[in-house]
């Protein structure tokens, strides 16, 4: 039986291209999403077991955790990409939104991999622990300063549990910048985003693909975040 990987927030944008690419590889995956939408039925007809789960709401992580070790003997990786974007300026309750970023973008990863490590290290070979972090984490944000403290404290993460796992499981992080727009972007807000990299180009969610499978197929990485920023920080 083939050992599933885990992907958190897996039903848009770049976590379905990554769940997605690894369906097309023949891989069997966990999903999790929050809310029902078309996507969800369809992934579940290509073979991904959907688990609907809300990361602001610790019960729902925790029933999470039990139903995969019901029903996994192991687990090739788990892809943390559940996330929320919220700022500052959507409230004025602030010690509310730092709580929801650091339990969604912190607490659910922290728990999850503590709860699940025995299915890690349960898999025949070197399993993974990807965590999708930010550019932000390293710069800050003026906007987001809750999120980039949360996405910060899960690259932190991703040192400890690197040095806990090893050497069974490989633990990285990947920080992207702008890799893909929404269809709400206005043209004015894409050329000023561009301009902010060196390489002024949005490539797509296929960047993280492409980060994804190197982590997977690497032998002598951990413990490393992968910036897919463009080279922003040479501006």
């Amino acid at each position: 039986m083939q050992a599933p990987i885990l992907i958190t927030g897996g039903a848009q944008r770049l976590g379905l291209a990554m769940a997605e690419s690894l369906l097309k590889q023949g891989q069997e995956v966990i999903i999790t999403y929050r809310s029902d939408k078309p996507i969800v039925d369809t992934l579940a007809q290509r073979g991904a077991v959907m688990i609907q789960c809300d990361f602001a709401q610790p019960d729902q992580i925790t029933s999470l955790c039990e139903t995969v070790k019901k029903t996994c003997q192991s687990l090739r990786a788990i892809i943390h990409n559940a996330s929320d974007w919220d700022k500052e300026a959507g409230t004025d309750d602030y010690a509310a939104l730092m709580q929801k970023m650091l339990q969604v973008h912190t607490q659910a990863p922290y728990q999850i991999n503590l709860a699940l490590q025995d299915k890690l290290l349960a898999f025949d070979g070197v399993a993974d622990i990807i965590h999708m972090t930010d550019y932000v984490q390293t710069t800050g944000s003026q906007k987001h300063i809750a999120y980039a403290a949360s996405k910060a404290a899960l690259h932190n993460l991703t040192l400890s549990f690197a040095q806990l796992l090893a050497p069974s499981v490989k633990v990285n992080s990947i920080a992207p910048a702008l890799l893909m727009f929404n269809d709400h972007d206005s043209a004015e807000y894409r050329a000023k985003s561009l301009k902010k990299s060196i390489l002024e180009i949005c490539p797509g969610a296929q960047e993280a693909v492409k980060a994804m499978n190197f982590l997977f197929e690497s032998d002598f990485v951990t413990g490393q975040t992968m910036h897919l920023d463009g080279g922003r920080h040479l501006k």
